[in-house]
């Protein structure tokens, strides 16, 4: 990942979320050494160039809480994606980490 911008990094990781798991916006960025800039990787999901390759709604937030504000058509519409790969979601749009987490 050496030359590549902090979005592009976040993009890449994201991509390695495997189909039926999430992870929270602070694990990714712990994970790229930048343990405070979980707004950063949320900002980066939310202007995601490419949605359909980079799985932004695979990302909820570190309680399991989907984005009220899902740049592709809100919490719904990630519900919706995620149910599709076999994530349970709660009415109240949650996630349990303990079973899905990545």
């Amino acid at each position: 990942m050496i030359g590549l911008t902090f979005y592009q990094k976040v993009y890449e990781l994201v991509r390695q979320i495997p189909e039926g798991k999430v992870t929270t916006y602070g694990r990714i960025a712990r994970r790229l050494g930048s343990p405070h800039a979980s707004r950063a990787v949320g900002y980066a999901l939310h202007v995601n160039p490419e949605p359909v390759i980079t799985p932004c709604h695979r990302v909820v937030n570190r309680k399991g809480r989907l984005a009220p504000g899902f740049a592709f058509g809100g919490p719904e519409v990630q519900k919706q994606l995620l149910q599709k790969e076999g994530v349970e979601v709660s009415k109240d749009y949650y996630v349990d980490l303990d079973r899905y987490l990545w």
